[in-house]
């Protein structure tokens, strides 16, 4: 106990004395940026792409652009988050010009790759709905893209929201990889307060510990907006 103890006072010592936690706060900022933003872009490509995969494949333009989506949907699902990262970082980004931070190059590559992801999570859910809704939709008048927007969509995203937590929760899990292109999260703070240190054992646990408390507090949240849905559909 005595070489622990010894432990947490140099973690202490770094954390407090040496302004270790001024990292730890920014990395738990860039954590949470890269993640919500991610979802953001993820559930809007997610929602474009589901709504192209489910529209009648009668003429040209429906089927080419499924076969884009498709291709879009099998490439990110088909390599690793940090090799994405590191192309579009070392490779895509400096061909087309475009010079950006590794934070905001972590946000448009997670937001890219929960996009591949969310499209088939929001295409189950478009599927779960009762063709009635849609019918019905078209028979007051309201266009294709109308009614998916407005009737089948909004019913899709109650029956798919805990599969929507469990993608929040994997994105914040992954942003671990993001220090590949040097973007500041929890794992390079508590990595720095370990290199001052010397000791790696306490910090990484007390990140350990952050990364379980980020994941209680999302599934608490997604039960709560689950609670609140089947109210209001009970008050209808």
């Amino acid at each position: 106990m005595g070489n622990f103890d010894r432990k947490v006072e140099k973690f202490i010592e770094i954390f407090l004395e040496q302004n270790g936690y001024v990292k730890v706060v920014q990395g738990l900022q860039n954590t949470l940026l890269i993640a919500v933003t991610g979802l953001l872009i993820g559930i809007l490509i997610g929602t474009i792409i589901a709504t192209v995969r489910v529209l009648p494949k009668y003429k040209l333009l429906p089927r080419v652009l499924n076969g884009v989506c498709s291709f879009y949907v099998a490439m990110f699902r088909g390599t690793p988050m940090v090799v994405q990262l590191l192309v579009f970082y070392y490779v895509l980004l400096p061909i087309i010009g475009w010079n950006i931070t590794g934070v905001q190059v972590a946000m448009l590559v997670f937001g890219l790759n929960s996009g591949a992801y969310i499209s088939e999570i929001m295409r189950s859910g478009i599927q779960s709905v009762d063709p009635g809704q849609m019918e019905a939709g078209r028979a007051v008048g309201l266009g294709f893209g109308t009614s998916m927007m407005k009737i089948v969509i909004p019913q899709a995203v109650k029956n798919i929201l805990p599969t929507l937590g469990n993608e929040f929760i994997s994105l914040i899990k992954e942003t671990s990889v993001v220090s590949f292109v040097g973007a500041a999260d929890l794992y390079v703070a508590f990595s720095y307060i370990g290199s001052n240190s010397y000791e790696f054992m306490v910090p990484y646990l007390v990140m350990a510990l952050i990364y379980i408390v980020l994941v209680l507090l999302i599934s608490l949240l997604i039960k709560l907006l689950e609670r609140s849905l089947k109210k209001s559909d009970r008050r209808n």
